[in-house]
């Protein structure tokens, strides 16, 4: 997402002063190092690799942002007044185990705010096709939203980003084709083929509408 995108998320899920944030799965933390020098929330960033926590702490910098390495699920003690999912809910296999810890991290009133790329799950040809096809968990947006519900959150607003996401598609799978060898000179041949193939499904089933990306923020 780019920053304008995930400011707008932000606005609509209520992040301001003094609101707690957790943000689940937040790599180096760049959303959240934004949100926390842009709004001013009291952030608290989760992800389960200890380098990705290691660089998240170093760019924080003099910002009053907190970092912990931890698997997801479980989620951290404690009670927040919004949870941030961005760009990983695909990763999930169980949605309904992920959206009811949450719920139940959530102050009453509070809010779940995630990015979802929604569509009926792989057939056995596209799983085949797609590198990395065991972290691609699709889901129809209906399905999403009866999970939601049955962990006592509700859709309170969506827009469709399928069409900025298929140009940052475009353009990182015309960067690493243009730096393919000095790519492939730090990962290897195999890992930037699957790299480039990957980019390239993902391109066709966006203009295809097979699949679509979505802003979502729920409510407790």
């Amino acid at each position: 997402m780019t920053a304008g995108e995930i400011r707008a998320l932000a606005m609509q899920a209520g992040i301001g002063p003094g609101v707690t944030v957790l943000d689940l799965c937040c790599g180096i933390g760049g959303p959240g190092r934004f949100l926390t020098r842009e709004l001013g929330c009291v952030y608290l960033g989760v992800d389960e690799s200890a380098s990705a926590v290691a660089v998240a702490r170093e760019r924080a910098g003099d910002l009053p942002c907190r970092f912990a390495t931890a698997h997801v699920p479980p989620l951290p003690a404690g009670s927040f007044d919004m949870v941030l999912l961005l760009e990983t809910m695909l990763a999930f296999e169980d949605k309904d185990a992920l959206v009811r810890e949450i719920a139940a991290a959530l102050r009453p009133g509070g809010r779940l705010a995630f990015t979802l790329e929604e569509g009926p799950p792989l057939t056995a040809a596209e799983r085949a096709a797609m590198p990395g096809a065991d972290t691609v968990r699709l889901i129809p947006l209906d399905e999403m939203a009866t999970s939601l519900e049955r962990a006592g959150l509700l859709v309170t607003w969506q827009e469709d980003h399928s069409h900025p996401h298929r140009a940052t598609a475009q353009a990182l799978a015309d960067a690493f084709a243009a730096d393919a060898e000095d790519i492939a000179a730090q990962i290897g041949h195999r890992a930037l083929d699957d790299m480039l193939a990957a980019h390239r499904l993902w391109i066709e089933w966006l203009d295809e509408g097979r699949v679509r990306k979505l802003a979502l923020v729920a409510r407790r």
